[in-house]
């Protein structure tokens, strides 16, 4: 993942971290809200027994509609509206949770369409007088990618994916600002969701404007009513904006913050995190989370990514099984780490000739879908996203990242695993990484940390900008 240029880094992160925000609050589901020093894991569990990482209905359903958009479909005809229904209902037969308001739309349903959802959802209003549920919103997120070059486009078909399951106006209303916002957030790496208010009918601006002043004024766990489509998008805003925006370490802290405030937690971090993500970028996702987020249909994290660039652009090798490096010189490199002699440090050519003991991989460039040994669990592979070029806009959480990657290799470490660490020539990310692990987990002085790795490694040069950077951090 590691040879793309913004704004690819916040396209994949806008579905990246929707996942794992839902399977951080997929845990706490139903609780209430938390302390603000309370750690937030994500453990799985409650009571639809998740497992660590598994996604819930919310990014379940917004699959369906990333596949459409990464398929290159538009979202606004009736047509693809019918197969993402369809990928619905077949995905409710088993599903280990669908919500209340979609449940009640889907059972009314006489046909396999988007005609016959609007009708039963237009039944479920009038038998309620409501029907502002969350639902819609928390599954917007991958709308966006099909539209970044059209915002009236964007809008129109926020609106139509919305429609097919919630007929109340505000949930449109939601969609619509929400698309809006992340589409401002994955262009400019602005975070505004007012962007969006000229879209909605003009007797509608004046009561979100109040609303998102309201979020702005107020905690999360003040919206004790987060399972309405307002209250939930409060909520998300409102641990959005009350955390520090400085570094990529935002999209954590508020994704926590969306946790503690309780109640429908996996929805509102879920919502919260398509902005986040958005804004800062899978490269802003914990490793530690990246591991884990999974769910239906069979697809992890990594799936999600390539979907979204994909979406972006048809013509995106993100899902070739291996990654062409032919004509990049020298790609045997393998060799201990002088401080470690269970973490191996490699050119991506090691991944074909691993060390039998080798039992986890940490990548820092792009990697095939088949290129890892299939013998590698999923759970125990990271892909980093660090570009090799000295440009800061290529890597603007450039220090998230590489004390992130130090973090994973120590993380897999701690469980006893012999880790590979690898790029494609060993010569630039692989020594940079590898001296900041020494430095920040087993003590060494990050210049003899530094000064030893090049040297082990046969053609080792590290470019100047990680150079500076891990002797900065290391420190």
């Amino acid at each position: 993942m590691t040879t793309v240029s913004l704004p690819w880094d916040r396209a994949a992160g806008l579905m990246l971290a929707t996942a794992a925000g839902d399977a951080l609050g997929a845990g706490y589901e139903f609780g209430p809200p938390l302390p603000t020093d309370t750690q937030v894991q994500m453990k799985g569990g409650n009571g639809f027994n998740w497992a660590p990482g598994e996604w819930t209905d919310d990014t379940s359903m917004a699959v369906p509609i990333l596949q459409m958009v990464a398929a290159g479909r538009d979202l606004r005809d009736e047509e693809v509206l019918d197969e993402i229904v369809g990928k619905w209902l077949d995905w409710a037969r088993d599903a280990k949770d669908v919500g209340v308001q979609i449940q009640q739309v889907f059972g009314r349903m006489e046909a396999r369409s988007a005609s016959a959802a609007r009708v039963a959802a237009g039944q479920v209003h009038e038998s309620h007088g409501r029907s502002a549920g969350n639902g819609s919103l928390m599954r917007t997120a991958p709308v966006v990618l099909g539209y970044l070059d059209d915002p009236a486009a964007l809008a129109d078909a926020a609106r139509a994916v919305s429609d097919l399951t919630h007929y109340e106006t505000d949930a449109g209303d939601a969609c619509v600002l929400w698309c809006l916002a992340m589409r401002h957030a994955v262009l400019t790496a602005g975070l505004d969701v007012r962007v969006g208010l000229d879209a909605l009918p003009a007797q509608r601006r004046d009561r979100w404007a109040a609303l998102i002043t309201e979020a702005e004024e107020r905690q999360p766990a003040d919206f004790e009513r987060n399972g309405w489509v307002v209250q939930a998008l409060q909520g998300a805003w409102s641990a959005i904006v009350h955390r520090p925006a400085t570094d990529a370490s935002h999209l954590r802290l508020a994704l926590e913050a969306a946790v503690r405030g309780g109640r429908d937690t996996d929805t509102v971090a879920a919502i919260a995190g398509g902005l986040l993500g958005a804004r800062w970028g899978a490269s802003a996702v914990p490793a530690e989370w990246r591991r884990l987020v999974h769910g239906w249909p069979g697809l992890r994290g990594g799936d999600l990514v390539r979907l979204a660039l994909h979406a972006i652009d048809p013509q995106h090798a993100a899902d070739a099984e291996r990654m062409d490096y032919a004509g990049w010189g020298d790609l045997s490199a393998l060799v201990r780490h002088p401080f470690d002699d269970r973490v191996w440090l490699g050119a991506v050519g090691a991944l074909d000739k691993l060390p039998p003991e080798v039992d986890a991989v940490v990548s820092l460039c792009r990697v095939g879908t088949a290129q890892v040994p299939a013998a590698i669990a999923a759970s125990n592979r990271v892909e980093v996203w660090l570009i090799d070029q000295d440009d800061p806009a290529q890597n603007p959480n450039l220090d998230h990242v590489l004390l992130d990657a130090a973090d994973a290799i120590a993380a897999l470490r701690a469980e006893g695993r012999t880790v590979l660490l690898h790029c494609v020539q060993a010569q630039s990310r692989t020594p940079s990484v590898a001296a900041l692990y020494a430095a920040r987990h087993l003590g060494v002085p990050v210049k003899e940390a530094f000064d030893a790795v090049v040297a082990a490694l046969p053609n080792a040069h590290p470019k100047r900008f990680l150079r500076e950077a891990v002797l900065r951090l290391g420190e």
